[in-house]
């Protein structure tokens, strides 16, 4: 159970997914619901549109897939973390793709932790519970007035 109220923002393009996670979140104990984004170009206006962006409470962790429409998940890594704003959000990857090439990517544009997808149901929901587990509950966040 969560024991403050927590932000998380799931990018993700498929809707058997998404809702997987959601359910996931929800058994976990989530309170509220995570801020959705279903390709790169939507998750970037959220947390990158300067007009509307003190309307809009920035996410706790980012829940990041790689293969999106519009704006894959690297070049939305990439953005964030050239941004002031967003420089220091924990972004965790969570993708289908076990390539070499793609992890090391993610590391080297400052993912926080990569993750695989497993296309078993029950492994599945245990990463999504475990990543809301330790990035909502356990890991301890970078003050704010450290974060500019």
């Amino acid at each position: 159970m969560f024991s403050e109220k927590k932000l998380l923002m799931l990018v993700e393009d498929s809707q058997d997914d998404m809702e997987l996670a959601l359910m996931a979140l929800h058994e976990n104990g989530m309170a509220g619901e995570p801020v959705l984004a279903r390709d790169g170009q939507e998750a970037l206006n959220y947390l990158l549109s300067p007009d509307e962006s003190h309307d809009r409470p920035m996410p706790d962790v980012l829940l990041l897939d790689l293969k999106l429409p519009r704006v894959n998940g690297l070049e939305v890594l990439k953005q964030l973390r050239e941004n002031v704003r967003t420089r220091y959000l924990p972004v965790v990857v969570f993708s289908s793709s076990k390539e070499e090439c793609d992890v090391k990517e993610c590391y080297r544009l400052g993912a926080n932790s990569y993750i695989q997808k497993s296309l078993s149901y029950s492994k599945f929901t245990d990463s999504v519970k475990q990543i809301s587990h330790y990035w909502l509950e356990l890991n301890e966040a970078l003050p704010v007035c450290i974060q500019a």
